[in-house]
């Protein structure tokens, strides 16, 4: 919001002040004194400029206006504050709750609640109206910070909806090329290792060959044993197997790094938790080893300290160094070349968090980096506790400030009269009523209850109190709670109905079009429908609850108007309080639904994008892969085979030279593999389905954006699945997870006989008819069947046996290999 929207609401408010008066004296022909009229223009002038500068200091703005207030109240006539002090206060209250943390707002809150009626008493002393006056500014504080409360929370929730997007479409381009890392790797790995050694022994067994002969029999077994272990090494590289030794979790990475520079004789302690993979891992990983190589560099021998902490919302990197030791000589300190601090808040940048650096106080350095957490939420600096008892002190300073007068009030002022006051019958029932709004979220329906027996209740406490003001505002503060429980159960309604109405498959997950487009499957099928016995129901119970409110506080209403007594006749009062309150009741109803289905738009859109990304990501990797595979499977694997063949015969000239033709053979592969694609992009259409085995790259995925996801799949798997049923259990799994949220899920796969069963746990939100429709379609298809009996459980199963008629089957795919039980998120790297 731009200056001139800032500047908006303090002209508006000084107009409607001047309205109030003195354009209401002028009106009536009693000209306000010329002193009172300056005193007006310099409290108005202080306001403005106050509530002009809301934003950049929102604390600071809140006090000047309370402050403000009160000294004009004194000096003024009655009203003469009215606007600034109530709604030039609450702006203020507002934009603090918006603005700064809950603990600064709820203080704020507490303390304007107290200091305002404690400023009164001091300059007008004590009255019966008091306990009202108190709760009708407690009322007004309080809804006022919770509506910024609530701006707040939703300006977060999307600000980590976005980050969330920001990483997932970073993991998006970087899944592939972490899989063509993997393979390059590893396959440098198997040419350093296992080919050259079969290339070294078979030319030293030619070389001997005279003088010691039994080695050419050792060196042909070698090149025999050597050649099967390339085979099953390159076919985990093709499809890595769950049980081959997996790479070291992020964590590991850095402990591995730390006793690295250890053996440099730099001592580091270090405290490492658990990290995710992805940006924030390797962002973690850069910062720290670039710091110890600064201390490494520039202060050898001192003691530094690495601290790595995952949270849920913040992720910090801490690596602290002590004072460079007394004659240590710096041999790197003229190696660096300037750029690693501004490298490092770059990459802490890339990542979505902040990085400083500096001097400690004992003559160290320190570099402190803030990344995201588990949430995607962008990290906040958390105050300090002095801080926080700084601001205790003062409001509680502020607060006590008004007692200094009231404590010279003599005792007999005050009333001795034995009737309760009403503003304390007032005051229990909105706290009451608050009670109620908070067990909202758990029991829906008794909450509502309580509050329409509270508001039966307000009448009784204006006639038992004696309350002589404004019939219809007792009335109207019990219709503010129920008015805000019908818009909370009317946003979480349309959120839901939305996420489970099958058109919610058009904007969410099945709206893709790479989600949807292998399963057009079985056009004559019958395809089983959401039960909408629900849906009437729920929507005739809402209509009952709306009813009953509008009948209880239009009852409230014309109780009220009677006991006090009026000249209309009964039918008109009770039409205008059934017409008012069902007006107040329906743009409630209107607000939440509003709320709502802007909440599930912006919900769907971002399903949609996470999953439509997440199977680009997917898809990439996968065509890396098979690339990849392909040349293995031309090249190197034909050449091991020759070279295997060539040492069963007993030629040990073929098995050397078939060694050597192998072996460079992959290094020409290692060359295609660093250059990336190679002669180009594989275009989208020519990109080869994922089948089971790239559920590791799957889960990989989900997990760089903030979602574990386990894989166990037994060996009863088949090695060899039909090619139809391998596609279709990816596309499930794909399309269990791609149905978004937060909760960490399993996917579990088993074979029992000629049946392949897929069960997913841990997903509340694949149970909705959207996302079931498109999961039985595809069980449909092949004959299987869905069940969704237990909650956040999908079982499917899948026969194993072809089905006539079904679609054209694509390209060939490597064997499935099966293992125990994979959990892949207990390992966070997985970069192979």
């Amino acid at each position: 919001m731009n200056r001139t929207d800032d500047r908006l609401l303090p002209v508006l408010l000084i107009c409607a002040q001047a309205a109030v008066w003195p354009g209401a004296a002028l009106v009536r022909g009693t000209v306000p004194a010329a002193s009172a009229l300056l005193v007006a223009a310099l409290v108005a002038g202080a306001v403005t400029g106050a509530l002009a500068l809301r934003r950049t200091r929102p604390v600071a703005g809140l006090v000047l206006v309370a402050a403000a207030c009160a000294l004009g109240a004194g000096p003024l006539p009655t009203g003469a504050m009215a606007v600034f002090g109530t709604a030039g206060v609450g702006l203020a209250l507002f934009t603090v709750a918006a603005e700064r943390d809950t603990f600064t707002a709820v203080l704020c809150a507490v303390a304007l609640a107290v200091w305002q009626p404690l400023q009164n008493i001091s300059l007008h002393g004590l009255s019966d109206r008091d306990g009202l006056d108190l709760v009708l500014t407690a009322l007004l504080y309080a809804a006022t910070c919770g509506a910024g409360l609530l701006v707040r929370r939703t300006r977060r929730a999307r600000s980590a909806a976005e980050h969330l997007l920001k990483r997932a479409e970073s993991e998006r381009h970087r899944l592939p090329a972490v899989e063509r890392r993997r393979m390059e790797r590893e396959l440098h790995d198997v040419s350093a290792h296992h080919l050259t050694a079969v290339v070294v022994s078979a030319g030293a067994a030619l070389g001997l060959r005279e003088r010691r002969p039994e080695l050419a029999d050792d060196a042909l077994r070698f090149a025999v044993e050597t050649g099967r272990e390339v085979t099953r090494a390159l076919g985990a590289v093709r499809a890595p197997a769950p049980s081959r030794e997996e790479q070291p979790p992020p964590e590991e990475r850095l402990k591995s790094l730390v006793d690295g520079f250890r053996h440099l004789d730099q001592p580091v302690d270090c405290e490492i938790g658990p990290l995710p993979e992805g940006a924030v891992a390797d962002a973690a990983f850069g910062i720290v080893r670039e710091g110890l190589t600064n201390v490494a560099r520039y202060a050898p021998g001192a003691r530094t300290t690495v601290r790595c902490r995952y949270g849920d919302t913040r992720t910090e990197v801490v690596v602290t160094s002590a004072a460079p030791l007394s004659g240590a000589v710096a041999h790197g300190a003229g190696l660096g070349g300037g750029r690693g601090q501004g490298f490092l808040r770059s990459r802490a940048r890339e990542a979505g968090g902040t990085l400083t650096s500096g001097p400690t106080a004992e003559g160290g350095w320190e570099v402190r980096a803030v990344l995201p957490g588990r949430t995607a939420a962008p990290a906040e600096p958390s105050a300090p506790r002095s801080y926080r008892v700084a601001q205790v002190t003062a409001a509680a300073g502020l607060v006590l400030q008004p007692l200094l007068p009231v404590l010279v009030i003599r005792s007999e002022t005050t009333s001795g009269g034995g009737q309760v006051s009403v503003g304390v019958l007032f005051a229990l029932l909105v706290a009451a009523q608050v009670v109620a709004l908070l067990w909202l979220r758990r029991t829906p329906r008794v909450a509502q209850g309580a509050l329409f027996g509270l508001a039966l209740l307000w009448p009784v406490a204006m006639a038992t109190g004696g309350y002589t003001g404004p019939v219809l505002l007792p009335p109207a503060l019990s219709m503010l709670a129920t008015c805000v429980a019908l818009a909370v159960v009317a946003s979480r309604g349309v959120v839901s109905r939305v996420a489970a109405s099958p058109g919610a498959a058009s904007r969410g997950v099945a709206g893709v079009a790479w989600f949807v487009r292998l399963g057009r499957v079985g056009a004559g099928r019958a395809v089983p429908r959401a039960p909408e016995g629900r849906g009437h129901g729920r929507g005739s119970a809402g209509s009952s609850v709306v009813a009953l409110a509008v009948a209880v506080h239009a009852g409230a209403v014309v109780g009220a108007v009677l006991e006090r007594g009026t000249a209309l006749p009964l039918w008109a009062v009770v039409v205008g309080a059934v017409a008012g309150v069902g007006a107040v009741v329906g743009a409630a109803l209107w607000g939440g639904v509003v709320r709502g289905r802007r909440e599930a738009a912006d919900r769907g859109s971002r399903d949609a994008r996470l999953a439509a990304w997440t199977g680009e990501a997917v898809r990439d990797a996968w065509a890396e892969r098979r690339r990849i595979a392909a040349g293995l499977e031309t090249t190197v694997l034909a050449r091991t085979a020759d070279m295997v063949a060539q040492a069963e015969a007993g030629r040990l000239d073929a098995t050397a030279e078939r060694a050597r033709e192998a072996l460079a053979a992959m290094r020409a592969l290692l060359d295609t593999v660093r250059d990336g694609d190679g002669d180009g992009e594989t275009k989208p259409e020519l990109r080869p389905q994922p089948t089971l085995q790239a559920l590791d790259l799957l889960a990989h995925q989900c997990r760089a954006t903030g979602r574990d996801v386990e894989i166990r799949l037994t060996d009863r798997v088949p090695e060899r699945l039909p090619t139809a049923v391998d596609l279709a259990a990816y596309h499930a799994a794909e399309t269990v997870l791609a149905a978004g949220g937060e909760e960490p899920a399993v996917l579990s796969l088993d074979a029992d006989g000629d049946t392949l069963t897929l069960t997913a746990t841990g997903v509340p939100r694949a149970a909705r008819p959207a996302v079931r429709e498109l999961l039985a379609a595809r069980a449909a298809a092949l004959g299987g069947t869905l069940d969704t009996g237990r909650p956040g459980t999908v079982g499917l199963r899948l026969p194993l046996a072809p089905v006539p008629n079904s679609n054209p089957t694509p390209p060939p795919t490597p064997p499935l290999t099966p293992t125990p039980t994979l959990k892949l998120n207990s390992n966070p790297e997985r970069e192979r």
